[in-house]
């Protein structure tokens, strides 16, 4: 049920300030933010803890680490969810798309994944989440079986994210083999004859099917409200080819050249917190701290670690002359909700939805203390 709340003593982190004060919560929905306080009897204390949005997720892949927490592994369905959903409220997560990878299923991914939708679906009916789930569908272009494993997604409502993704050694995120092998022999234990194998297999089937998969989701989005991303462009061309396709999203382009493409023509540019938590791409690609600095960052996810994105809105507004912890702060709410349509979220404003965060500094870090979503309290 949602009831009322009041929370006072708050440094509330609207869209463009920091106010001192008070907050209320009727049926879900913030119903006043003001400046002041009033009797703690009458509210909750936050001890001038800041109070933030809830933050927005919109690429994880936490879950799929859950349901594969090492190589070989596959954790029961249901334990799986709940642990991804526990780990995302407790980083200050009350919004998420889980990826769900579509396509590929080679032996350094689950040949599951599309099950995972299925857990997520039968945890909400339980009633139990903390965060709000919708998915964002990967889809892996160069995958043979990608069309036959997506086209069940089509009419599904949680669907608010498809990014057009090809992974094929030697481009994109991996241009350099050196680093592609260095990835996957390590996490994965490959020899030097079996990466040889993965490499040669991959770029044939990327010859055979990545155009025309790539087309073909295209044609199946079109007219349906679902925002569409390219993964991983790396140049001009590619970005102009997702200009073409209609994409809304620049998902972690890999080099600088790239988001400043995306930027021209109108593309939000996201990127990975862990690049901007580590100070830089794992792969030795562009690094998340230099495009912000270069005004290319519009949003942040989490990636493989939740807790990092709000590390990254605090190293935001510590690393950038000027930058303000609203304007950092927009980069994990405001900004990823409007762009899948979730515009009844991501600010602390009068008529939108009370999903919000404690947060104090301590000694440096920033520690979410307690979670909100729609006005009840989730962690």
């Amino acid at each position: 049920m949602m009831a009322g709340l009041t929370v006072t003593n708050a440094r509330i982190v609207t869209r463009d300030d920091i106010v001192s004060g008070t907050v209320e919560v009727a049926g879900g929905r913030f119903s006043a933010v003001g400046e002041g306080s009033v009797g703690s009897g009458a509210a909750l204390d936050f001890e001038g803890d800041y109070l933030l949005p809830g933050l927005v997720e919109l690429h994880t892949d936490n879950l799929e680490r859950q349901f594969t927490p090492r190589p070989g592994v596959e954790w029961p369905a249901q334990a799986a969810v709940l642990a991804h959903d526990s780990q995302l409220a407790a980083a200050g997560i009350t919004t998420a798309l889980d990826t769900v990878r579509i396509g590929g299923g080679d032996n350094a991914r689950p040949k599951h994944l599309s099950g995972m939708a299925d857990a997520v679906k039968a945890a909400m009916r339980w009633g139990v989440l903390r965060a709000e789930h919708f998915l964002h569908l990967r889809c892996e272009v160069s995958s043979p079986g990608l069309m036959e494993r997506f086209r069940p997604f089509m009419d599904d409502p949680l669907v608010r994210l498809v990014s057009l993704m090809d992974h094929t050694p030697g481009q994109r995120q991996f241009v350099d083999l050196a680093k592609h092998r260095e990835y996957y022999q390590g996490r994965y234990g490959l020899n030097d004859d079996e990466m040889d194998d993965y490499v040669k297999t991959k770029q044939q089937a990327q010859q055979q099917y990545s155009d025309r998969h790539r087309s073909m989701v295209v044609k199946a989005l079109s007219g349906r409200n679902i925002a569409l991303a390219s993964h991983d462009d790396a140049t001009v061309e590619h970005v102009e080819e997702s200009v073409r396709d209609g994409v809304a999203i620049a998902e972690f382009p890999t080099t600088a050249e790239a988001a400043e493409a995306a930027r021209r023509n109108g593309l939000a540019v996201l990127m990975g917190a862990p690049n901007l938590v580590l100070g830089g791409s794992h792969s030795g690609n562009a690094s998340a701290l230099d495009l912000a600095v270069s005004g290319l960052l519009d949003m942040l996810s989490s990636d493989y670690v939740p807790s990092s994105t709000l590390q990254g809105v605090f190293l935001l507004r510590d690393g950038i002359p000027d930058m303000t912890l609203p304007r950092a702060a927009r980069v994990a709410t405001a900004n990823p909700a409007r762009a899948v349509g979730l515009e009844d979220r991501g600010e602390i404003a009068e008529g939108k939805r009370a999903d919000f965060i404690r947060v104090r500094e301590v000694e440096g870090v920033a520690v979410v203390r307690s979670t909100w979503r729609e006005g009840l309290r989730v962690i």
